[in-house]
């Protein structure tokens, strides 16, 4: 691998392009320009970017007011709450447009005698792809401030971040987003059936847009134990947060 990187250069500007195994598309980090490492060609979809407006002492605030938020979390957990990590990193994520149309047949056994019943549904999404092999991030609950998006600008990535480059090609995103539906379908159909016995979805898409989000993942500690949440680094919304059982802490 480290051959390679030696050989692969911006299409743009010239510069040598670094990236880790896995990594299909790479970002330069001198002019912004984005390359598929396994054809060295400009990316043809569009790349944008969501512009993160938390600083530190920002995001702080942000995930403090949501320890101090809800019935279920220790009502001391704002105030006794340390929060001992930080970081932000810009993930790459891929919008996939689809209009999914399933026809399903099946039968209904919570009921006696069952009866057979027949259906369909027919949706649209914008499918969230996160472009890394493993990862936890929880594209579902992930709500993209897609309006906020803007061309990809180097210059407006903060000093301190880290910018992952999707190890996914746009084939396997697009085969992922497809599969995803499928099973996300399955699971409304299985509120209405009980046992299939037929099932079809078709998918049309839309144009992908590659898109790098910028998302803090922090730490913090409460009555000695460890608490991880995922915040939303243009918005302050928290994504993903841990709480600490109930009656964890005094009330």
């Amino acid at each position: 691998m480290a051959e390679v990187v030696e050989e692969v250069r911006c299409s743009n500007c010239g510069a040598a392009l670094t990236f880790k195994p896995g990594e299909i598309i790479v970002t330069c980090g001198y002019c912004g320009f984005t390359v598929v490492v396994t054809t060295h060609k400009a990316f043809v979809l569009e790349h944008s970017m969501i512009v993160n407006k938390r600083d530190e002492l920002e995001v702080e605030k942000d995930l403090r007011a949501w320890m101090g938020s809800g019935f279920l979390k220790p009502k001391d957990l704002a105030k006794r709450a340390k929060i001992v990590e930080k970081e932000l990193q810009y993930l790459p994520i891929w919008i996939v447009p689809i209009s999914a149309s399933t026809r399903y047949k099946g039968i209904f056994e919570r009921i006696t005698p069952p009866i057979v019943k027949e259906g369909g549904i027919d949706k649209s999404y914008n499918w969230l792809v996160l472009g890394r092999k493993v990862s936890k991030f929880p594209t579902r609950e992930y709500q993209v401030p897609i309006e906020g998006k803007i061309p990809f600008d180097f210059r407006q990535i903060d000093k301190n971040a880290k910018v992952l480059n999707s190890e996914l090609s746009e084939g396997e995103v697009i085969a992922e987003a497809k599969q995803e539906v499928d099973a996300h379908h399955k699971f409304l159909v299985s509120q209405d059936v009980d046992r299939l016995i037929e099932f079809k979805t078709d998918c049309s898409l839309g144009n992908a847009i590659y898109v790098h989000a910028p998302i803090w993942f922090m730490v913090y500690e409460y009555n000695k134990n460890h608490y991880y949440v995922i915040l939303d680094g243009a918005t302050g919304q928290v994504i993903k947060g841990d709480i600490p059982p109930a009656g964890f802490g005094p009330f």
